[in-house]
Formats: structure tokens, C-alpha cells, sequence
């Protein structure tokens, strides 16, 4: 029986934290055993910000051997780089003569990057590539005729728009789109160690997170200054952020046993936060040095690794090329070939 295509890509924004590992990528790694996986890294979405032309380059080649770090397969899976597939573009126009302004305009991601960009550059000159890139990201889904696509919170509205499109798509040219759908995995809500009432955030500051191939000494100097009780809790809350943030980072990485015993002193007022620090640091360091150790390995073969990854970007083209070349005999253009 054949395996269900799941598809998810990430953007090439630079140093990984463990936010990201342990949110979505460590997820990827396990879903490769079960699915037919699909992995992209979206550099195409990456300029609707500002960016550094060879900031971006030097990304996306540095997200490539991340994820390789990270245990991302490729005898199992496909990891291709977005712009070296360029049927993604052309989907993304057709699906935009199908997809409404009135749907772009209640993306509430819209609103939100604006206003970063407003605070970081103190101009007003946002994309029309912003506004429109909930349909390229559809493109991205439905290229490879997705089936399931892991996806937090923040993006299920994306995914919802995705859904829409392809169903307009079939109303109108006939069914041909499966309308993708939430995977839904249990996965840690890691947030920062300097304000655990926010998500982990590189645009917070260097102090609001923990770089996933971070060294030793700033790890542990990073949970050591780690904010636990920040106040009197509410009646029905027994336990604050920081502290609930520092547990959930030393189950992340499998001390569930740790992470047990820990807590048992906690209920019995017997828990030295120290001890709890020091619990999670060197969790945290036994999994970056292993990822550590492995990117240097990979990193220090970089041409190869590009060269695979501009094969399996192939791969991609070539599900890719026919899913579009149906879609164009349906909407009414000519063959290619």
C-alpha cells in the first residue's frame, strides 16, 4: 500500500533553536519512518522581508546542512530548496486566479509581519509578495498533492486557505486537488528561558533563546540565568512559566524519568530550582554537542551536500512538472510539449 505524502517546509532565516527542533523538526525526523515525506526549504518566501541577497544564499545552504544534522534523510526522504523548483511559481499564479482578494485579506499573519517590518525599519513599504504569499505557500502544498501537513497553531490558517483553494480549484476545472490536512503530533511548547510567557524567539534577543548547535558554556549560562517564580501565581495555577518552561525542555529531550522524580520533589516543596537547572542544561548540551558533531561532519563536505541536495530538488521538479502539467491541460493552456 502506498505511504500518504506529507509536506511541510520551513524558510532559511538563519540560526535553528531548539523552538524549532523541538516544535517541528525532531518531528519531521520521526514522521520519515511512517510517510512519504516531502521537505522543503522555502527561500522564495524569504524575500517577502527584508533581506541580504547573500544572507539569504548563505542560509539556505547552512538550512540544508542543518537538517541533514538533525537526522533528515534523504534515502528516505525529499529536501529540496524552493526557488530550484521553479513550477512552484507558475501553480502560484493559477492558484491565485482561483484564490480571492477578500481571503488574502483576513490572513492575520499579514498584519502581523507588517508591523514588524514597520518596527525594524521605521518605513512603511511593505510587499505586495507579503500580501500574496499565503497562495505560493498553497502552491508549495498542493504541487505534490499533499496529503497531511504537520502544522502549529500559527499556521493553520494558512492551511485552512490552502483547503479553500484547492476546493475552488475542483469546483471550477473538476476534481483533481486533495484537500490536505493537519497532522496532528504532540509536540513540546518550548518558550523563553529570559520571559517564559513568550515563545522562543530569536527577534527577542540572544538571551530569549538557545541556538539548537549553541556551545556548552552560553547553554548553561542561558538556563542558569533562567527566570523561575516571577511572581504570586493565580489560585489556579501551581506553577510558573519559567519553572513549567525549564520541565518541558528536560522531557523534550527524553529525561522523563528525570523529569519525574524532579517533579515529585516539586509537589512536596522539596525542589531546589538549582537542581532543576542544572537537570535541563545538561540535557540540553548532551543534544547539541551530538548535533554539534554531526553538522561538522556534514559541513566539512558542503559541495557534495549541495550537489545532493540540487538532486533531490530534481526529485521534486519531477513530481512537481507533472502534477503541473495536469493542472495546465484542466485550466485551458497549451502542452509544453
Amino acid at each position: 500500500m502506498a505511504k500518504s505524502t506529507v509536506l511541510s517546509c520551513i524558510q532559511p532565516s538563519g540560526e535553528l533553536h531548539i523552538g524549532n527542533y523541538f516544535g517541528a523538526i525532531a518531528n519531521w525526523v520521526k514522521l520519515q519512518d511512517t510517510y512519504r515525506c516531502i521537505y522543503g526549504i522555502v527561500d522564495l518566501h524569504a524575500m517577502t522581508m527584508p533581506y541580504n541577497p547573500e544572507q539569504l544564499r548563505q542560509n539556505t545552504e547552512q538550512m540544508v546542512i542543518d537538517l541533514l544534522a538533525c537526522g533528515i534523510d534523504p534515502a528516505k526522504s525529499i529536501l529540496f530548496i524552493q526557488s530550484l523548483v521553479p513550477e512552484h511559481t507558475e501553480l502560484n499564479w493559477i492558484l491565485s486566479c482561483v484564490c480571492s482578494f477578500g481571503d488574502l485579506t483576513r490572513q492575520t499573519q499579514f498584519k502581523d509581519k507588517s508591523s514588524q517590518i514597520e518596527n525594524q525599519t521605521g518605513g512603511d513599504f511593505i510587499s505586495a509578495g507579503l500580501f500574496a504569499y499565503p497562495v505560493l505557500q498553497a502552491a508549495d502544498i498542493l504541487i505534490y498533492r499533499a496529503d497531511y501537513v504537520p502544522v502549529g497553531r500559527d499556521q493553520e490558517q494558512h492551511l485552512e486557505l490552502s483547503r479553500d483553494i484547492a476546493r475552488r480549484f475542483n469546483n471550477q476545472f473538476g476534481p483533481f486537488f486533495p484537500e490536505p490536512k493537519v497532522l496532528s503530533t504532540e509536540t513540546p511548547k518550548i518558550f523563553s528561558p529570559a520571559d517564559p510567557d513568550k515563545k522562543m524567539s530569536k527577534s527577542l534577543g540572544p538571551k530569549h533563546y538557545i541556538g539548537l548547535f549553541e556551545p556548552e558554556d552560553s547553554v548553561r549560562a542561558k538556563i542558569r540565568t533562567a527566570v523561575t517564580d516571577s511572581g504570586v501565581l493565580l489560585p489556579s495555577v501551581t506553577m510558573s512559566p519559567g519553572v513549567e518552561n525549564l520541565f518541558e525542555m528536560l522531557k523534550a529531550c527524553g529525561k522523563l524519568d528525570e523529569a519525574a522524580t524532579l517533579l515529585k520533589d516539586y509537589e512536596t516543596g522539596e525542589l531546589k530550582y538549582s537542581r532543576l537547572k542544572d537537570a535541563a542544561a545538561t540535557a540540553l548540551v548532551e543534544l547539541t554537542e551530538g548535533l554539534r558533531t554531526r553538522r561538522a561532519e556534514i559541513s566539512g563536505n558542503s559541495a557534495a551536500v549541495m550537489k545532493k541536495v540540487r538532486a533531490m530538488s530534481e526529485q521534486a521538479r519531477e513530481i512537481a512538472g507533472e502534477t503541473l502539467r495536469q493542472v495546465r491541460a484542466l485550466v485551458g493552456l497549451p502542452a509544453k510539449n
